[in-house]
């Protein structure tokens, strides 16, 4: 195995040189690092972890906990790239991603969530589309290590988050400049997002003086076409039925749009549809889905960004909330009423 010493006799120089080189050092002229670079390049040699770990006191492994209802995991439509562009950003930095769960074992006895981030010596964790309030999610966000949460606020993390609040209000003012007034919300279980968004909901409503019908507004779940599908039969079978149907997210408004279409009814002729995240694949069917698209780019990047200050400057970075702005993306669902 190539060391230090190997290429720093191969440049003439010190192995603090190469050292400093190697890890960007800025006391190294632009021109010696590339030197001792490219002679470690083709010698072959790669750091050695453990070595590192010791003289850094850090693992370069961030620990990702991402799980929900329907166990969609890396197939999630959304959070799928937004734990993409997390990845690519955590990488560029030079740390290695490690899922967390609480279903490995040491020995017979299962590990929660902050005993396997320990067992992974895991720098620190992003924790995103879970249900938030459960004990042992509370349990690691309350311990030792550093954690960034998506779209969940807590006094003692770093929290990277969709604008909700506008984002609602720009599609409901679009669909309220359209002529609509009976307007259906299927809205996802409960948590921080659905609370923002629900809330924008109502005071647009109550800004615009217009009634809301409680049958019009139910609990559904994210992701869940099947559910949303059923709640779809629902609210078409209601004596006044609504002229529009919000839907929690996009994936999730494929159940409901297939209701309608069973019911032999036209989208956006006889009702019109919305959904929410901005999924690509709603973006080629037809009709166009109108819909808020979430910057899932930024979020994942941000977030990344942000654990990595915490980690590597814990006396000097402070912990922050950064609320990443979505915009209305105007599809063929809508129908312009008179």
């Amino acid at each position: 195995m190539v060391s230090l010493k190997d290429i720093a006799a191969a440049c003439g120089v010190s192995a603090a040189t190469v050292s400093k080189a190697l890890n960007d050092m800025p006391d190294i002229s632009v021109h010696k690092k590339e030197l001792i670079r490219d002679k470690a390049k083709e010698m072959g040699y790669f750091p050695n972890l453990a070595a590192r770990t010791l003289k850094t006191n850090r693992s370069y492994n961030i620990g990702i906990l991402f799980t929900d209802e329907t166990n969609s995991g890396l197939t999630h439509p959304h959070f799928a790239s937004v734990l993409e562009s997390f990845k690519a950003e955590a990488e560029s930095k030079g740390y290695d991603i490690t899922f967390i769960n609480n279903s490995s074992m040491a020995g017979n006895t299962q590990m929660t969530y902050y005993e396997h981030c320990k067992y992974r010596g895991v720098d620190g964790v992003m924790i995103a589309c879970i249900e938030f309030d459960r004990p042992e999610v509370m349990e690691l966000i309350n311990s030792d290590i550093r954690t960034v949460t998506i779209d969940q606020i807590y006094q003692n993390t770093s929290s990277v988050i969709s604008d909700n609040i506008k984002g609602m209000r720009d599609l409901m003012e679009y669909i309220l400049n359209m002529g609509h007034r009976r307007v259906a919300y299927i809205h996802g279980n409960n948590s921080a997002v659905t609370k923002d968004r629900l809330t924008s909901f109502y005071r647009i409503m109550e800004e615009w003086g217009i009634p809301v019908q409680e049958e019009y507004v139910i609990e559904g779940k994210y992701n869940d076409p099947e559910k949303c599908s059923l709640i779809t039969e629902r609210l078409l079978s209601l004596s006044v039925p609504p002229t529009c149907i919000i839907y929690p997210d996009d994936y999730a408004s494929i159940g409901g749009i297939n209701a309608i279409k069973r019911a032999g009814l036209r989208i956006p002729e006889d009702i019109s549809v919305a959904g929410y995240d901005g999924i690509p694949v709603m973006r080629v069917m037809e009709p166009v889905l109108t819909t808020v698209c979430q910057d899932a780019d930024t979020l994942g990047r941000k977030a990344a960004s942000q654990l990595i200050k915490m980690i590597e400057k814990p006396k000097t970075t402070f912990l922050k909330i950064q609320t990443i702005p979505s915009k209305l993306c105007k599809g063929s669902t809508i129908k312009k009423l008179k």
